[in-house]
């Protein structure tokens, strides 16, 4: 029988929120259409619902309102950032299914001990309130698109959740599943496990692509860290 290969984990694994840890990408479609529609407009189109998967809240509201034909004025901008909070928050407190696999591959990475950052673009108001579904115990530390100079695509949340636990984030895995959270954690360094939600996501060298977290082993993360570091 050949010999174990020997397993290299990664040293922390960077989940995303939102379309890959819980199921809440439609959530955040029903409060923007709700917004879009105060401003006087019907439904987003697919191309504006694709622009908004990942994104944070001013750059999905700019787009509702490009959809409205509406200019974001500072008054207005405002008044419906606050309706998306509020009307996202009330959806939330309803509950949030989590993603195929998702708190099963949570236990598998903790209980292997390698440290759990999760990394959203979703600001932190709304981030405790889903906090209070999924439980805050998954995660040694969590990074909101607020709390950041600047959120996804740039790097600055990944960059900041590697800094916090105190790892290189070359050496971690960021778990993924639209394409602005893949282009943030790619820029920051981190080998990127792609799980596609609402878009498919290609093949490219700085990322692996899985159908699911399904069934996710350590040795897969492992696997994945390897992968990309023979592709750059």
């Amino acid at each position: 029988m050949p010999a174990e290969r020997a397993v290299r984990p990664p040293a922390a694994v960077l989940f995303d929120m939102d379309g890959t840890l819980i199921d809440s990408e439609k959530v955040w479609d029903r409060s923007l259409v709700e917004v879009l529609r105060w401003l006087g407009g019907t439904d987003l189109s697919a191309a504006a619902r694709r622009e908004t998967l990942g994104g944070n809240l001013q750059s999905s509201l700019r787009i509702v309102f490009r959809e409205a034909g509406v200019e974001p004025e500072p008054e207005p901008f405002d008044k419906a950032a606050r309706m998306l909070v509020e009307k996202t928050a009330e959806f939330f407190a309803d509950g949030l299914p989590w993603r195929p696999g998702a708190p099963e591959a949570l236990h598998t990475v903790r209980a292997a001990g390698i440290p759990v950052a999760l990394v959203t673009n979703t600001g932190r108001y709304l981030t405790d309130k889903a906090l209070d579904g999924i439980g805050r115990a998954h995660f040694d530390v969590t990074v909101c698109g607020d709390e950041v100079p600047h959120g996804k695509p740039a790097p600055d949340p990944y960059l900041r959740a590697a800094a916090l636990l105190g790892v290189p984030v070359a050496d971690c895995v960021a778990v993924e599943d639209s394409p602005t959270g893949i282009r943030a954690a790619e820029t920051a360094g981190a080998a990127v496990l792609a799980v596609p939600c609402e878009v498919p996501i290609p093949d490219a060298p700085g990322r692996v692509v899985r159908e699911s977290l399904v069934g996710l082993r350590v040795e897969d993360l492992a696997d994945v860290l390897a992968a990309v570091r023979r592709g750059r």
